[in-house]
């Protein structure tokens, strides 16, 4: 069990808070935030206390960056030391971790998550220091790594991708609940990369898609809770035992909270600002409903339901809250006096999410879990035959020796371990590919190329594989092998010469070249001359090794031809229907002068 770590953070005082000569009612003494109440009405007549004057509030961290010049400021790098590193550590060790940054709209939520060309904030700094400890790692630890992202935004309780794929473009994305992983958004697009080049690259890709919009309060105000997910694999041997975690890191930048007399929002403004408002206040309400399960240790049935699904945030942020997550909350205020309520609002709110506790746990590979308990097994076997001992009282065929056993699981534990170390290099040479990428769509898994490729259709039914044949640029080669050189593709089937055909890619068009003799067809027609193929064909080589064209650039060009179609034919039903409805209603007007 692990409490939800609880930061609080003060920036300086804005332009607009300056031009309405704002009194500064915030202090920060080392982990307590106090906020001073400035209203006169809190003395009753005889100046007796009304009320507390001061309202003082304890977290993990009290962050005063109200003045650059005072020895006390506090820097982005200062919060990256405190709180980065611990999400660096947690994704190291294989344990799930999120940062969420909440306040008031222009309290400075996306300065501290994200911050400036000159001063970056803790979601860049959390990527760097990724690679900066994999560089250390690699050299020390000889491990293997796996870096997937992904980037996307919450609008009006609609989900879009903001690293969208040709697929999601524009689309609005469902949530699914995976009744193992939990919540997750369905056709999301997973980038993987290699350095923080590529994740800097990435992130301003994602900025520039995010919905921001102006106000009263803030002349870049984010119209939309914004969530960066990194998912990290570390494998490597330990002792020459295989060892795999797999960590999920949620950087989370939400929207503020805000009055609509003060951002004097409109139309489409204020409407964004009741969605954002709505979220918060549910998220509020989450953070109460679990401070309470966890300070009460359990409540009443009909009060241990915690409304997650109430809106799309919270749902997705489920597992960070609650669950097995190391989770930690930014909250960010103003030191304004005409934010007192909003300010207190945000230190209540931050004081509830400490009482939370999560329950994080290692995510290990299921393999190297089964390889663990298997080497375990052997160790005790061992002691067993050592001791004297031929035979062991659990269930196994009868007349099984200790010894058989013992021989057994040690061959069980070389395969699986074979077979983890050769998948892990398979997928480390071919995501290392430029043209290849791998991402994530529900529960599924889809490998995305850029180069035009054969997927074979084997009419094995007790094959499982999906194999990919990727058609370089120049000349691949086709054949039943033993020549010299060997067939760039080898195929084993009925029919098929040593030198069957050749497939050439020339700037991106695709020519199959029949070779004398061989049997060759394109949708069943057999082909003996050069033939351009065309995205979706469907190859036969030999009498029954098939295959399916897939040329990813032509089949963007004709998706984006689709949806012009597709408009184009809306637009041209549009006007026959008006054109039909006039024509009635000039019939219609014929008809009444007739009558009259």
């Amino acid at each position: 069990m692990a409490s939800v770590r609880v930061a609080v953070r003060v920036r300086p005082l804005s332009q607009r808070e300056k031009d309405l000569s704002a009194k500064v009612i915030i202090q920060v003494d080392g982990h307590k935030t106090s906020v001073l109440n400035m209203k006169e009405n809190y003395h009753c007549m005889n100046e007796e206390s009304f009320g507390e004057s001061t309202k003082s509030f304890t977290y993990d961290f009290s962050y005063d960056s109200m003045n650059r010049t005072s020895p006390n400021f506090v820097t982005q790098e200062k919060i990256f030391e405190d709180l980065g590193t611990d999400v660096l550590q947690a994704a190291f060790e294989g344990y799930n971790a999120c940062i969420f940054a909440y306040g008031q709209t222009g309290s400075g939520k996306s300065y501290t998550m994200m911050g400036d060309p000159n001063d970056y904030g803790l979601i860049p700094r959390i990527c760097e220091g990724l690679f900066h400890h994999i560089s250390g790692v690699l050299q020390k630890d000889k491990a293997s790594f796996h870096m997937e992202v992904s980037y996307f935004e919450i609008y009006n309780e609609r989900v879009r991708d903001l690293l969208p794929s040709t697929e999601t473009q524009g689309c609005e994305l469902k949530v699914r609940e995976h009744p193992k992983d939990g919540p997750y958004v369905e056709a999301l697009s997973r980038r993987h990369v290699q350095n923080y080049t590529e994740v800097g690259q990435l992130l301003q890709e994602g900025n520039r898609r995010r919905t921001t919009a102006s106000t009263c309060m803030n002349h870049v105000s984010s119209r939309s809770h914004a969530i960066f997910t990194i998912r990290f694999v570390k494998a490597m041997f330990d002792a020459e035992l295989p060892s795999e975690t797999v960590s999920k890191v949620h950087l989370v930048d939400l929207a503020g909270s805000e009055r609509a007399n003060a951002t004097q929002a409109t139309g489409i403004r204020l409407k964004e600002g009741a969605n954002i408002n709505r979220s918060l206040v549910t998220l509020g309400v989450v953070i109460s409903a679990l401070a309470d399960l966890s300070v009460g240790g359990g409540m009443k049935k009909k009060q241990n339901f915690v409304p997650y699904r109430d809106s799309v945030l919270t749902w997705l942020l489920k597992d960070s809250l609650g669950g097995n997550s190391k989770t930690i909350m930014i909250a960010n205020i103003s030191p304004a006096d005409i934010n007192y309520s909003e300010t207190l609002n945000t230190l209540r709110y931050a004081s509830r999410a400490k009482n939370i506790l999560n329950k994080p746990t290692v995510n290990e590979d299921s393999n190297v879990k089964i390889i663990r308990e298997l080497r375990a097994e052997i160790a005790r076997l061992k002691a067993l035959l050592s001791a004297g001992n031929q035979m062991v009282s659990f269930e196994q065929p009868s007349g099984s020796s200790v010894e058989e056993k013992l021989h057994q699981d040690e061959a069980r534990v070389q395969e699986l371990t074979e077979q983890w170390a050769n998948r892990w290099k398979e997928i480390h040479n071919i995501l290392g590919e430029d043209t290849v990428a791998l991402r994530k769509e529900g529960i599924g898994v889809v490998l995305d190329s850029q180069m035009p490729y054969l997927i074979c259709i084997d009419e094995d039914r007790l094959s499982t594989g999906v194999v990919l044949y990727h058609l370089k640029e120049g000349r691949t080669s086709v054949g039943a092998g033993g020549t010299e050189p060997e067939q760039d593709i080898v195929l084993h089937g009925e029919a098929l010469q040593k030198e069957h055909c050749v497939f050439e890619n020339r700037t991106g068009t695709v020519t199959l070249v029949p070779l004398p003799g061989a049997r060759c067809a394109i949708n069943g027609v057999e082909v003996t001359q050069p033939y351009v193929l065309t995205q979706g064909v469907n190859i036969q080589l030999g009498k029954a090794t098939m295959f399916h064209f897939n040329h990813p650039q032509e089949a963007a060009q004709l998706r984006e031809k689709r949806k012009f179609m597709e408009k184009s034919s809306s637009v041209v039903l549009l006007n026959i229907t008006f054109c039909v409805l006039r024509q009635k209603a000039s019939h219609t007007d014929l008809e009444q002068h007739d009558n009259e």
